[in-house]
């Protein structure tokens, strides 16, 4: 079992930038997928990005397409969100999850936040000003 700890969230003007960090306890963390999560106030919590066990396959949301980019450093054990062109409907708070389900790869249904994930983070809140 491994444990999420996200950090790297703030309060930015809107065309600016943030990367965000999932850090993992456990050894086995190459073995997971993992996504970034988001939930904004009064709404349902929404995917964001995908990565596979080693960073081979990446997954987004259209919302965040080509704006955002999912990475992991596995020696690291931590997976990054590099957040660019911020917009103030990205304000959020950001969570990552780690699923084995599909021995590390992406597999159908991790889009959705409902997915049985193995863990998740407790969250880092993003703010974007206009």
């Amino acid at each position: 079992q491994v444990q999420l700890v996200e950090s790297g969230g703030g309060l930015v003007q809107a065309g600016g930038s943030l990367r965000l960090s999932c850090a993992a306890s456990g050894r086995t963390f190459s073995n997971y997928a993992v996504g970034w999560f988001r939930q904004a106030p009064g709404k349902e919590r929404e995917f964001v990005a995908l990565i596979n066990w080693n960073g081979g396959s990446t997954d987004y949301a259209d919302s965040v397409e080509g704006r955002f980019t999912i990475s992991r450093d596995n020696a690291k054990n931590t997976v990054y969100l590099q957040m660019n062109s911020l917009k103030p409907e990205d304000t959020a708070v950001y969570s990552c999850a780690a699923g084995l389900g599909g021995l590390g790869s992406i597999v159908q249904g991790m889009r959705r936040a409902t997915y049985p994930y193995n863990a998740w983070g407790q969250g880092t809140q993003v703010t974007v000003s206009s």
